[in-house]
């Protein structure tokens, strides 16, 4: 059976960005498969949807949106995206540590990330009242970025900051309890380990009680506290990573189908044509038929 990996090393992506101007903005149109698969990283992330349908899966909850949303992932937030239809969205991510010197005036600037389901959600809907001022900031945002003019860096600090500070202000919601669903750091840690070892050894044939004993958990709590992180089952998010993996071999071209089946960990064709089937939509010849 694979080693799971130390847990020291077990690390969230670590975004490599400029000290000086620690920000990216860009468009990105659908969902490459990178993003499709869970992931964290070190950094605070916006996302404006300015067209098309998708959604994400953040720490285990759904969140569908389109045109007009704005999503708040935390650094920490176990995520993944998935698009439906026509999807183009600005992807804001930003050093938190930029703003450190504002935090002794206003402590409370990173609520609308810290205190995700204590004051606010992932997901700022459309037709909230304060969509159309932050909508404006975020085109701004992405203008002056784009452009580089003189002192550009300074308008964007600002636009930030003033986009923070009115999702603390306008976008706070009182009585929200808490999701029943969270989970510990602790237990979050636990499932990114055994995420981890899934995606890099996906054709082992893991069995749910070898899964759970890489963190010490009995079947049924490692079943629990996985479907509460990611959504779904731990045998069902190892299909999702064969499928992945299945996808990209067949797009190559080059490998009988009953060969990629076999490399994906699918013990028969059959199993592995009905899968496919019902979780990509098509069987894998026509697959392969579209991506010679």
């Amino acid at each position: 059976m694979p080693s799971i990996l130390r847990e020291e090393v077990v690390q969230k992506e670590k975004v490599k960005m400029n000290k000086k101007y620690p920000v990216y903005i860009g468009d990105t149109i659908g969902v490459t498969v990178h993003y499709q698969k869970l992931h964290w990283h070190n950094v605070l992330e916006i996302n404006y949807i300015k067209s098309g349908t998708g959604y994400y899966i953040i720490n285990g909850q759904k969140f569908d949106f389109q045109q007009g949303d704005v999503l708040l992932i935390n650094s920490n937030d176990l995520h993944c995206a998935y698009e439906t239809k026509d999807l183009v969205m600005t992807v804001i991510t930003f050093d938190s540590t930029w703003f450190i010197h504002n935090l002794r005036f206003d402590p409370e600037l990173f609520s609308p990330f810290r205190d995700i389901d204590k004051h606010y959600t992932n997901l700022i809907h459309r037709d909230h009242p304060a969509m159309d001022r932050l909508r404006s900031l975020l085109l701004e945002l992405q203008l002056e970025h784009e452009r580089e003019q003189r002192s550009y860096t300074t308008v964007v600090y600002s636009l930030i900051l003033q986009f923070l500070t009115i999702v603390n202000r306008e976008c706070r919601i009182e009585g929200i309890c808490g999701s029943q669903h969270l989970i510990s750091e602790r237990q979050y840690e636990k499932i990114r380990q055994v995420i981890i070892v899934m995606e890099q050894n996906f054709a082992h044939p893991w069995t749910l009680e070898e899964l759970a004993s890489l963190v010490y958990l009995s079947p049924s709590r490692f079943s629990e506290i996985f479907k509460r992180a990611v959504g779904m089952p731990p045998m069902l998010y190892l299909i999702h990573i064969r499928l992945e993996q299945a996808v990209m071999m067949l797009e190559g071209g080059h490998m009988k189908i009953m060969d990629i089946a076999l490399e994906c960990g699918f013990r028969t064709l059959t199993n592995f044509n009905r899968l496919f089937k019902k979780h990509i939509g098509m069987t894998p010849k026509t697959s392969q038929k579209q991506n010679p």
